[in-house]
């Protein structure tokens, strides 16, 4: 794991690569407690045998949002800050869904510091590029600009 140690750090990683995580498995168990805690019930996602009769993808597909929220997980395999007080997710630049995610299906995120921003005494915006990659895809699943504000 990467470890920067300073806010005046974090500009020398602007257009670099910070790092790649482990590959994870997208379970079907994961699929459904996301439908659970959204309430994104649409069959595609949760009912197994309607998705092998008449989906185009075979089966089951993690949700897109699913998807994007194990951002957050990846972000902490990848890289730390030392001495920032609190972290806030800021949003996104932009999120493009670029091949489904089959259940059962490996992903791993590659970030991309794309830029640093002062935005007053000891606050930081920072963007991360992040693709998530899918095993076996030419495509990546998804490709993100998270921007997350750091305060020192």
């Amino acid at each position: 794991m990467l470890t920067i140690t300073s806010p005046e750090e974090l500009n020398a990683w602007v257009g670099k690569e910070l790092g790649v995580t482990e590959w994870m498995t997208v379970s079907q168990a994961r699929i459904d407690q996301f439908a659970e805690a959204t309430g994104d019930f649409q069959w595609i996602h949760v009912d197994r045998e309607r998705a092998k009769r008449e989906s185009p993808f075979g089966g089951t597909i993690a949700h897109g949002h699913l998807t994007l929220s194990l951002i957050p997980m990846f972000k902490d395999q990848i890289y730390t800050i030392e001495g920032v007080k609190a972290g806030i997710n800021y949003g996104l630049n932009s999120c493009r869904f670029l091949a489904p995610v089959p259940a059962d299906a490996r992903v791993r995120g590659r970030f991309v510091m794309k830029s640093v921003q002062q935005k007053g005494e000891g606050r930081y915006l920072l963007c991360n590029e992040i693709t998530i990659e899918l095993e076996g895809s030419e495509k990546p699943a998804c490709i993100a600009e998270s921007l997350g504000m750091v305060l020192f």
